[in-house]
């Protein structure tokens, strides 16, 4: 699933890539528009190496967009550039989702980095209390993940609206940038649903869930 998102994702930017907006504006231009017209201020709109490297950090206020949106004028580049724009959106409008997923970001690093280390040791040893606090470090990256999904949606929805309130594409050219947007919505379904399997897994080794060491 997760391997099937993501070549939906860059095989449908890649398509769009490919086609330029009548507007003719670039990624950075649709994004500060955007933050604009909907008066959200001292967001710094930056570039970023990398291939759809593109995210918005809300500790710097810096909307960092990746070459091929920054100066692009395609369809993706627009469509990605106000998705990122949607998160500045919401963080200077006190969106209550993406601040829980910005306050969770220290504990996911952590959790992120010795989940695994633990529960290896603890099967290693088996020692099932180990285990435990493993699948415990674990049970935050999938919250995490559950987090981010309303965050990513409600991101899109903000961009979606903003496109056609601008007049920045024609109504063909906005449904075409919202399959970029649901594309790049269908991985972080994806890493949700494999985080939340793969919890659920650990859960019936533990016995937790009826499964036992088997």
């Amino acid at each position: 699933m997760s391997l099937y998102a993501t070549f939906r994702t860059k095989s449908t930017f890649s398509k769009y890539a490919k086609i330029g907006s009548r507007s003719g504006l670039t990624g950075a231009q649709a994004a500060q528009l955007m933050l604009n017209k909907h008066g959200v201020s001292g967001v710094r709109i930056e570039r970023s190496g990398g291939f759809l490297t593109d995210h918005y950090d809300p500790r710097e206020k810096a909307l960092r967009l990746s070459e091929d949106v920054y100066s692009s004028q395609s369809l993706s580049a627009i469509g990605v550039a106000c998705h990122e724009a949607g998160h500045a959106m919401q963080d200077a409008h006190g969106y209550a989702m993406l601040n829980l997923r910005t306050a969770l970001v220290p504990a996911t690093n952590f959790s992120s980095t010795f989940a695994y280390i633990v529960m290896i040791a603890g099967f290693f040893l088996q020692m099932a209390g180990l285990i435990l606090i493993g699948v415990g470090l674990f049970t935050v990256g999938v919250v995490f993940s559950l987090i981010t999904l309303p965050v990513e949606w409600d991101a899109s929805r903000r961009a979606r609206i903003a496109i056609d309130e601008a007049g920045m594409l024609s109504p063909e050219e906005s449904r075409h940038a919202s399959k970029v947007l649901n594309a790049a919505f269908l991985t972080y379904v994806a890493a949700a649903v494999t985080s939340l399997l793969t919890l659920v897994y650990y859960l019936f080794r533990l016995g937790v869930l009826g499964g036992g060491d088997e």
